[in-house]
């Protein structure tokens, strides 16, 4: 397997202020979806912004397709890392379909507009993702998953190569919870890279194939799914006991995990 992404010997700190972590070391193949998990505070996001040059590393480094992602123009990276934040909130009510269409703004000189291929673009991945009917809607006016849903279709109108997901099921329901997990996990199938922060352990098993997990002492472990997601990594990840349950209805088998509050 070719390494999409690696992160290389990784400290972070703020300033002069002790580490929030140090010494991380990830490689992230192409078509891989990881998972990143750990407690509030823990340094999850900072990693995030790091992979996607938001924050410069204190020490180490992050490859990507083997350049130094430093070395990377906005432009550049724009094309090769797209990024799905938790929330977003437009300033003027755009239509779903003109917020997707701001995905092409890479691909476009410094005083070109979108044009009639860009936004036939747009709505062919909004068709893609079955989220046409939303093309003419206020973007502003629907629901929390729906909105989620045209930002990765924002997202994929880069054409990136990879998509970082930061906790895109927070704050949504159980219903569009299901849905932004179903297109994160037909967007995999396809030999999409991802890596998608998470506060719900669960998720894991419903669409990666690799995970790690940090804590405050940085990182706990990571590796495949089934090496790695074990109740006792989960416990010291989270300090709490972590149980694991494997429960089957009919043809379907499923594994997830609760806190053991006894």
């Amino acid at each position: 397997m070719t390494v999409k992404l690696s992160v290389q010997n990784a400290s972070f700190g703020y300033g002069s202020n002790e580490n929030v972590w140090e010494n991380i070391n990830i490689d992230i193949n192409d078509g891989d979806c990881l998972c990143l998990l750990g407690p509030n505070g823990c340094g999850k996001t900072t990693l995030f912004n790091c992979i996607n040059n938001t924050f410069e590393l204190k020490t180490g480094r992050i490859m990507l397709n083997g350049k130094d992602i430093r070395d990377f123009g906005v432009s550049e990276l724009a094309k090769t890392i797209g990024v799905v934040y938790q929330e977003h909130s437009a300033p003027f009510p755009y239509t779903s379909l003109e917020v997707v269409r701001m995905g092409r703004t890479p691909h476009l000189g410094m005083f070109s507009t979108p044009d009639k291929k860009d936004t036939e673009h747009a709505y062919s991945i909004m068709e893609e993702l079955g989220i046409a009917h939303l093309a003419g809607k206020r973007y502003t006016q629907i629901s929390g998953g729906e909105r989620q849903l045209v930002l990765i279709a924002r997202t994929l109108c880069q054409e990136p190569e990879m998509i970082l997901f930061d906790e895109p099921t927070s704050h949504l329901d159980f219903k569009n919870q299901a849905m932004v997990l179903q297109t994160v996990k037909k967007l995999s199938a396809k030999g999409m890279t991802i890596v998608m922060t998470s506060h719900f352990p669960n998720h894991v098993w419903k669409i990666a194939n690799k995970v790690a997990m940090l804590n405050y002492n940085g990182m706990v472990a990571q590796g495949a799914v089934e090496d790695v997601m074990t109740e006792e990594n989960l416990t010291k990840t989270y300090g709490v006991e972590v149980k694991i349950y494997d429960a089957e209805s009919g043809n379907h088998r499923t594994k997830f995990c609760d806190p053991n509050l006894d």
